[in-house]
């Protein structure tokens, strides 16, 4: 009997930045592995990031503000650089998180509606 895992998926453009701040603001600093692995953890391992748009994300999203960072040591001991969000980073979040609510319900209104209710042609 074969053991079929489900398939992990790109992180969705634009989503990056919600999964980040809600998972510091959850879990506290986190160095970038760490974050990668605590977002695919609680994705149940659908979501897969890599260092290739973690880092960058990670870099512009200091740079506007919305999370710090200072070095520490990681786990097993090596140099990591630990990211928290900030005050403007909790504001970014509440924007971000009503942006996705609003999407999600506009997606599944269309994945949910019945055609027929439309009627006929609109023109």
């Amino acid at each position: 009997m074969e053991n079929r895992q489900p398939a992990k998926s790109e992180v969705l453009q634009g989503t990056l930045i919600l999964l980040v701040l809600r998972t510091l603001l959850a879990l506290g600093p986190l160095h970038g592995y760490g974050l990668a692995r605590r977002i695919e953890q609680i994705s149940n391992d659908l979501l897969q990031l890599n260092q290739g748009t973690l880092y960058p994300a990670l870099l512009r999203m200091e740079q506007e503000g919305w999370i710090s960072s200072e070095w520490g040591a990681s786990e097993k001991n090596r140099k990591a650089k630990f990211y928290t969000i900030t005050p403007a980073g909790r504001r970014r979040l509440e924007k971000e998180t009503g942006d996705w609510r609003r999407m999600s319900s506009t997606i599944e209104a269309f994945l949910s509606f019945d055609p027929a209710s439309l009627g006929g042609d609109p023109e």
